[in-house]
C-alpha cells in the first residue's frame, strides 16, 4: 500500500501534532506517523500523567497541615487504584482532544513505526502490514526516550519515570538517581504519599544548572518530607533482588550501598534519531545526534525539518511546539523564523521553580551589567493568607536601559507568575512598564510588581536603605 501526501509528520507529541495541525491550517495535505501513542511522550507518560499524579499528591499532603487553618481533619488515607485512575483520566481526556482536532483538521493518522528509504520516501511497519509513504515535505518530531547508564540498566526492579507514574502499588522506598527536574518531580509525589525516597545525584547540587538560592529552598522542602539528598553520588553498581535493588555509590571517596523496593533512573534521555533510517535521506547529524537545522528548522535537506527534542536546545514540549508551528509555516511559504528571545522552564517541585531569560547566574559569570531585585513571598497579603511563604522572585534588567531581560521565581504558583515575565522579555518591556500596571489585591501576581517597583526604585512595601 502506497500513501501520498503534500505534508508528512513523523511523531505526535506536542510538536508534532501542532505541526500537522499548523500545517494543515495552512492548505496542506497532512498526515501524521505515530508508532505508540497519540499525544507522544508528554501526554501519555510525561508531563500530564507527572502533573496529575503532583497535583494528587499535594492534595494529599496538604489535609495533612490543615489544622493551621483551624480545620480538625480525621486521619486521612488514600486509595491508589483511584489515584492511578485519576491520572489515566486526564492523559485520555488530553490524547481524545488531540486526536479530534487532528481529525478535524483531516490530517490521516498512520500507526507504524516510520524509516526513511530515501529524502521522499518513508516506509513505514504496521499491524496491518509494510507501507509506503511519499512525501513532498517532512517534519522528523521523534523526540527522545529515558537513558540508562552501564552499572545500572533497566529492568523489573530499575525503571523510568514511565514505569513510576504507574506503578499498580505504592512502594515502600525508592530510589531516584538523578536529581534533576523529573527526579525531584516524582520524589516529591512518592514523598508526599509516604514513600521513603533517596535521591542520588551526581554533581554537588540537586537540580543541576539551577541557581543555588532557587534549589536551596526546594532541598529544605524535600529534607522536611524525609527525603534523603545525597550529592556527589557517583552510582557504580546494582543488585537486583526478589524483594528489592541494592545500589552502591561512591560518596565522599567511600563505597555506600542504599536498598529499595525499586530505583528510577532519571540521567536524561537518549534523542530518537537513531532508528529512523536518517542517514538515507542524507540528514546531517551533529556529533550528539541531534539533527542540525536552521532558523527555520529546516535540516541540509531543504524539504525536510526537525524539532523538538531531536534538535539543539532545551527538552521542552513548549519549545518544540512553538519550533512546529514555524516549521509548518516555513513550509507554507511565510518566511516565520525560530526568534524567541527567552524559554521559560519550571520544575513543578515543592515550591514550584520557573526560570526565564537571563538567570543570575549567567549575569555573574558574562558579567552583565544588570540589576537584580528580590521581593519575599513573605511580604505579600495573599501568600500569608494561603500559608504559602516560602519563595522570593528575583527580577533581572537591564541597567542602561530598565528592560526586563531575566527572571527567576520559586514559591507557589510560579509556574503561572513566570508567564508575565516572559511577555515583558518578548515585547521589551521596561521594569516601569511592569511596576506601574495595576495588578489586582491581594494576589501572587502582586508579588512581580513590587520586585519591578524596587528595581524602579520606588518601592512600597520595603523600607529604602
Amino acid at each position: 500500500m502506497t500513501i501520498e501526501t503534500e505534508v508528512v509528520v513523523i511523531g505526535s507529541g506536542p510538536g508534532g501534532y501542532v505541526a500537522a495541525i499548523r500545517a494543515a491550517q495552512l492548505g496542506k495535505k497532512v498526515a501524521i506517523i505515530e508508532k505508540e501513542y497519540i499525544g507522544g511522550v508528554c501526554l501519555n507518560v510525561g508531563c500530564i500523567p507527572s502533573k496529575a499524579m503532583i497535583t494528587a499528591a499535594h492534595k494529599y499532603n496538604d489535609v495533612k497541615e490543615y489544622e493551621q487553618f483551624g480545620l480538625n481533619v480525621p486521619e486521612i488515607t488514600f486509595d491508589w487504584d483511584k489515584v492511578q485512575a485519576f491520572r489515566a483520566n486526564a492523559v485520555e481526556q488530553l490524547t481524545d482532544g488531540v486526536e479530534y482536532l487532528l481529525n478535524g483538521n483531516n490530517i490521516e493518522i498512520v500507526r507504524g513505526t516510520a524509516r526513511f528509504e530515501d529524502e521522499h520516501t518513508l516506509s513505514i511497519e504496521s499491524e496491518e502490514g509494510q507501507k509506503t509513504l511519499k512525501f513532498e515535505d517532512c517534519i522528523i518530531a521523534t523526540g527522545s526516550r529515558p537513558r540508562d547508564i552501564p552499572p545500572v540498566r533497566f529492568s523489573d526492579r530499575i525503571v523510568s519515570s514511565t514505569e513510576v507514574l504507574s506503578f499498580p502499588e505504592r512502594p515502600d522506598s525508592l530510589i531516584v538517581i538523578g536529581g534533576g527536574v523529573i527526579g525531584i518531580e516524582l520524589a516529591t509525589v512518592y514523598a508526599n504519599f509516604g514513600t521513603k525516597v533517596t535521591v542520588l545525584e551526581g554533581q554537588k547540587n540537586i537540580l543541576p544548572g539551577t541557581n543555588r538560592k532557587l534549589t536551596n529552598v526546594v532541598q529544605r522542602k524535600l529534607k522536611e518530607k524525609g527525603v534523603e539528598i545525597v550529592t556527589n553520588a557517583m552510582v557504580n553498581g546494582s543488585q537486583e533482588e526478589a524483594d528489592g535493588v541494592t545500589v552502591t555509590a561512591e560518596v565522599k571517596g567511600k563505597t555506600e550501598e542504599y536498598k529499595a523496593d525499586y530505583v528510577m533512573l532519571s540521567i536524561g534521555r537518549v534523542v530518537n534519531t537513531d532508528d529512523i533510517g536518517i542517514e538515507k535521506a542524507g540528514v546531517e547529524l551533529d556529533e550528539y545526534g541531534l539533527v542540525k537545522v536552521d532558523e527555520q528548522a529546516r535540516t541540509n535537506k531543504p524539504h525536510i525539518y526537525a524539532i523538538g527534542d531531536i534538535i539543539a536546545g532545551p527538552q521542552l514540549a513548549h519549545k518544540a511546539s512553538y519550533e512546529a508551528k514555524i516549521a509548518a509555516e516555513a513550509i507554507a511559504g511565510m518566511d516565520s523564523t525560530i526568534a524567541y528571545k527567552c524559554m521559560p522552564s519550571v520544575v513543578y517541585s515543592e515550591p514550584e521553580i520557573a526560570v526565564t531569560g537571563v538567570t543570575s547566574d549567567e549575569v555573574k559569570a558574562q558579567k552583565l551589567d544588570a540589576i537584580q531585585s528580590s521581593f519575599q513571598y513573605a511580604g505579600n497579603g495573599r501568600a500569608i493568607a494561603m500559608a504559602e511563604t516560602a519563595g522570593y522572585v528575583n527580577l533581572i534588567s537591564d541597567k542602561a536601559t530598565g528592560k526586563v531581560i531575566g527572571c527567576e521565581i520559586v514559591g507557589a504558583n510560579a509556574s503561572d507568575l513566570i508567564n508575565e515575565l516572559s511577555l515583558a522579555i518578548e515585547k521589551e518591556l521596561t521594569v516601569e512598564d511592569i511596576a506601574m500596571t495595576v495588578h489586582p489585591h491581594p494576589t501572587l501576581g502582586e508579588i512581580i510588581m513590587e520586585t519591578a517597583e524596587i528595581a524602579a526604585d520606588k518601592p512600597i512595601h520595603v523600607v529604602k536603605k
